[in-house]
């Protein structure tokens, strides 16, 4: 498998490198997932991370925002590494993968290390699609409105609390399910992950156009949602410990779609098959 990755990635790697070489926050970047089957596994996962970190410099290594991915996290910042945290749903994960960056960066900086590009994914439209179903089950009072707006008002909070601690990590929205998704962010210092669908909608939007990060979600949509024991864990600051985050529900259905119709079936390409 690792023979497929590394010729994925490397096309993409070399063909962006002269960008990454000409500087630039975030800019000539190509990540590469670790392996989903092993979220649990810190062993597994760092043994990777050191395969992918030694074959280009513009590499991203994609680790989950998992208790064992948090202490790889802060172990690959620590040596240098650029790293980005993806399984990542809600404001708990995303300031704990915050604090492991702070953590491995003064390891570096203290052994002379310059740190990497460090980013916290939140999956804004995937944390929506589970509240959705949540809501349904449980015959909330939140509405459609509300829940399209549940990842947004997460990511919005995080980003004060980014801002308020100073944290250098990089926030990223994910999984967007519209261009609302990120004209909601408009403003922020933010990388953005963004489907060629979701570009081709914000391309569309008429202005005028103004910043929206500062704009917070309606008190009284936040009050609906947190009917929901589920939004109340992805939206509060102590919603969930770290051992919780392999089990929030939104994970938990990303890690199986990421092993089944990501990962696995790859193992089945003549480069899959190879240990690489």
């Amino acid at each position: 498998m690792l023979s497929l990755v590394k010729a994925v990635t490397g096309h993409y790697a070399t063909s962006f490198l002269p960008l990454y070489q000409k500087g630039g926050v975030g800019k000539g970047y190509v990540c590469a997932q670790t392996d989903p089957n092993r979220c649990g596994h810190a062993a597994s996962m760092l043994a990777l991370a050191e395969r992918y970190a030694s074959w280009y410099p513009n590499l991203v290594i994609k680790l989950p925002a998992t208790k064992a991915g948090l202490v790889v996290y802060e172990e690959c910042v620590a040596r240098g590494y650029s790293v980005a945290a993806t399984l990542s749903f809600t404001v708990p994960q995303v300031l704990a993968v915050a604090e492991a960056a702070k953590r491995g960066k003064q390891r570096a900086l203290d052994l002379g290390i310059k740190p990497g590009l460090s980013i916290a994914v939140l999956m804004v439209g995937r944390l929506d699609d589970y509240l959705r179903d949540v809501a349904q089950d449980q015959e909330s009072v939140a509405t459609e409105s509300d829940i399209r707006q549940a990842g947004t008002a997460c990511i919005k909070k995080a980003y004060r609390l980014f801002t308020e601690r100073n944290y250098d990590t990089f926030l990223m929205p994910a999984g967007c399910r519209g261009g609302y998704h990120i004209a909601a962010l408009a403003g922020a210092r933010m990388i953005c992950s963004i489907s060629p669908k979701i570009q081709e909608e914000l391309v569309s939007l008429e202005g005028p156009f103004s910043e929206q990060i500062e704009e917070r979600v309606d008190q009284e949509v936040i009050e609906r949602l947190s009917t929901l024991a589920e939004f109340r864990k992805a939206y509060e600051v102590e919603g969930m410990a770290e051992e919780e985050f392999i089990t929030f529900g939104s994970t938990n259905r990303t890690i199986d779609q990421f092993i089944n119709d990501g990962w696995n079936p790859l193992l089945g390409y003549p480069l899959g098959k190879e240990r690489g």
